[in-house]
Formats: C-alpha cells, sequence, structure tokens
C-alpha cells in the first residue's frame, strides 16, 4: 500500500471509529459523506491493480508469465473469463490456488450486477440496469430475432453530447466504461438467458467513439477465437459523428457495421437537434462516411430519428437523398422514442411510410426500425434515471421501502 493509500486508510479509521461513538442522527448527517469517501478509497485503491478481464489475449499472456506462470495459464484463464463467462475466481477449476489469490489480491475482476430487468410482454425484449463496482448504473437490451440474439450495450456511463432528444445525456458524462465493463454487459446477459449472443450493438448509452481506446479493445476481445468468436461483421457501433475518430477508425479496417446518427438533413437542422454539429459541418461529416466505404468495404448505415413537425416532411426526405447522393449507405428510419423530459413526438404511421417511399424513390435502401419492446422503457437512459429517481425518492422517504416489500 502506497503512502497516501496508508493515510487514508488511517484517517478512514478514525472517522469510522468517531462516528461509531456518536449518536444515530449524526451517523445519518455523514453517511452520504461516509459512502462517497470509501468509493474515492476503493478508486484509488483499484487504480494500482491489474484490470484483468480488459487485458487483451497477448498482453493476459504477459501478465501470467511476469507473475511466475506458465504460459499456458493464459489461455486457461481468458478461455474462463471470455467463454465461460466464470463470475468469480474460484469458479475456475482448472486454475491453481494460488493464481486465484494473486487475482484476488492483485486484480480487479468485474462482474456487473444486476439491478434491475424488464421484460417485455409482447416481444420477450428484456431491458437490464447493472450496477458497477464504484455504484453506477448503466443500462443493456436483449432483442431476440429469427436470426440470433442481440444485445444492446452501453459504453460510457451518461454522455456529454447533449443530443436534444436523448435521455442519456441529460445528465452529462460521469465516465467512460472499460473493456471488461463493456463486455460483461453481454456475458451477464447470456448467463441470464443461458443463450448464446451472436449481434453486438454499441448503441446504448455514450458516444462510443468518445471512449474510443476502450472501444477497440472490446471489439478485438469479443471477436477473439478464444473468447466468444462474434464476428466483427456482427457488431455495429454507432457514433453521432465524431468526424476525426471515424477517420482513425476507418485505418483500422474492421468488418464491422458503422452507424451513424444523422437525424437532419441540413446543417442548420442538425445543429439545433445536435451540438456536435456545431464542430463538425454536415458535408464534412458525409466525407468522413464516404471514406469508411472506401478503407473498409462496408456501407455506412445512416439513423434517422423522425420527430413530429422538426424533420419528417417531403422536403427533408428530399434533400436526405441529395445530401447522401451515390454513397453505398442503408437509412434506418426511427419513430422517436418519446421522453418525458422533451416535447418530441413520433409521426402519425402514414407520415413515415411516405418519408420511407419518397427517400426510396430516389433509389435510397430505407427500412423502418421495428420497435421492440414498446411496452417497457425503451429509450437509452430512461431506465437508468427512473431507477436513481427512485432511489433519490427512498433515501428522502425511508417508508416508501417498506411499502415496497
Amino acid at each position: 500500500m502506497g503512502m497516501a493509500q496508508a493515510t487514508f486508510s488511517c484517517r478512514c479509521a478514525a472517522i469510522h471509529l468517531v462516528l461509531a461513538c456518536t449518536d444515530d442522527w449524526i451517523f445519518d448527517d455523514f453517511h452520504e459523506w461516509w459512502r462517497v469517501a470509501l468509493e474515492a478509497h476503493e478508486r484509488v485503491v483499484n487504480m494500482s491493480k491489474t484490470d484483468i478481464k480488459s487485458l487483451p489475449y497477448n498482453d493476459l499472456e504477459q501478465w501470467v508469465v511476469e507473475n511466475g506462470e506458465k504460459k499456458y495459464r493464459a489461455a486457461q484463464l481468458y478461455q474462463w473469463m471470455h467463454q465461460k463467462m466464470a463470475d468469480d475466481p474460484d469458479a475456475m477449476s482448472s486454475i491453481p490456488g494460488s493464481l486465484k489469490t494473486k487475482i484476488r489480491e492483485d486484480c480487479t475482476f468485474t462482474v456487473l450486477r444486476q439491478a434491475a430487468c424488464q421484460v417485455s410482454s409482447q416481444d420477450g425484449t428484456r431491458k437490464y440496469l447493472f450496477q458497477l463496482a464504484d455504484g453506477h448504473m448503466v443500462e443493456s437490451v436483449l432483442m431476440r430475432y429469427k436470426h440470433g440474439n442481440s444485445v444492446c450495450i452501453s459504453s460510457q456511463v451518461g454522455c456529454r453530447m447533449g443530443c436534444s432528444f436523448c435521455a442519456s445525456t441529460l445528465d452529462g458524462l460521469v465516465r467512460n466504461l472499460t473493456p471488461a465493463e463493456m463486455l460483461d454487459q453481454v456475458y451477464r446477459i447470456s448467463v441470464d438467458i443461458g443463450e448464446r449472443v451472436s449481434n453486438v450493438v454499441v448503441m446504448g448509452t455514450g458516444e462510443s467513439l468518445d471512449n474510443y481506446e476502450n472501444l477497440l479493445i472490446f471489439i478485438h476481445m469479443l471477436t477473439d477465437e478464444n473468447g466468444l468468436n462474434i464476428s466483427q461483421r456482427n457488431i455495429t457501433v454507432s457514433t453521432c459523428g465524431l468526424v476525426p475518430k471515424m477517420r482513425e477508425l476507418a485505418k483500422e479496417k474492421l468488418q464491422i457495421t458503422l452507424a451513424l446518427s444523422l437525424h437532419a438533413s441540413t446543417q442548420e437542422k442538425r445543429e439545433r437537434l445536435m451540438p456536435v454539429a456545431r464542430a463538425y459541418d454536415i458535408h464534412e461529416l458525409i466525407d468522413a462516411c464516404r471514406f469508411y466505404f472506401e478503407e473498409t468495404g462496408r456501407r455506412i448505415t445512416f439513423e434517422y430519428s423522425l420527430m413530429a413537425g422538426i424533420n419528417d416532411t417531403d422536403e427533408d426526405a428530399t434533400e436526405l437523398a441529395a445530401l447522401i447522393g451515390n454513397l453505398n449507405c442503408h437509412i434506418n428510419l426511427i419513430p422517436v422514442n418519446p421522453i418525458k423530459e422533451r416535447n418530441y413526438r413520433q409521426p402519425e404511421r402514414r407520415a413515415v411510410l411516405d418519408f420511407k417511399n419518397l427517400l426510396e424513390k430516389y433509389q435510397k435502401t430505407v427500412t423502418i426500425r421495428k420497435e421492440m419492446g414498446r411496452d417497457i422503457d425503451g429509450a437509452c437512459g430512461q431506465l437508468r434515471r427512473s431507477y436513481a429517481e427512485e432511489d433519490v425518492l427512498l433515501r428522502a422517504f425511508p417508508e416508501r421501502r417498506d411499502s415496497q416489500r
């Protein structure tokens, strides 16, 4: 333990002793402060530990050898963590006790705790709320299709992009997720349903390219033949349009699908909906999409949330077709999922179909996203916010907790 950690621990012990000797009402006043202090201490301690489930295969091999173990132990460890999805080192029956002890003492072993799960009675869609080790929450969604199970994961706690129609960004960005935290969303859902996940979409809370390095590690680990070995072609990464990172990603020449959240056909309208547009002009954005296709051969998906009276007119459709031009792409129309903090409304079904038909007249490939789990908290960030709001109420009115039992 370093000097700073030791000093902090001593102070914590002293405060703990003082609080233990005081009246209950004083302890209650200090309770929230004490919890935050302990969380801060835990973060300091964890900074010195190896995040073992975030180590790609080659790095894990190096860690194993540096810790005095045979190289083949890395293959065993990797399979336990990323194939068998073990939730505890003690579950790894082929790993020696000495190595398990080293993992417990010197590493963080990321396992997300399921805090809530909503299940749609209509189509079996499952929306999960997972608690991270530091107490923060992230959302993930399981969608069942004929071609297999698809999981939508979050890449950040919160988001700083500020899109006006999105619940995820209302409280800003808290922090990035580690590769292990992103992977474990897939693992916990797979274990929960007892089935393989075949498709992964990074389209939940957060801007994926704002967590670029961790995203790349996540993709490589998810597709590693020593792990789940999911095909790169079965992975979709969504972005609101961070142009430099889009170009950087293109040079990786991955075979993933890049989905751009476009949502407007003109620069002026996109700036009103998405603050990121003030940094990157819409034509600069389309050029980056062309570059991505040229480098990877993978067509772009344009995500376009239809909002009644905002971006759903014939003029919008015509401008959108002209903007995209001959770019090899697929346009995915998404009737906006309303959130209580904003006044955006879905267009009527007829208006959605008219928009689609007009784009098709311009020789565009267009689909309307199938609405999954309409009877549960659909929009990204809604379940996390509702859970946080309920937690605040329970802190203020503890009697509510008793009434819920």
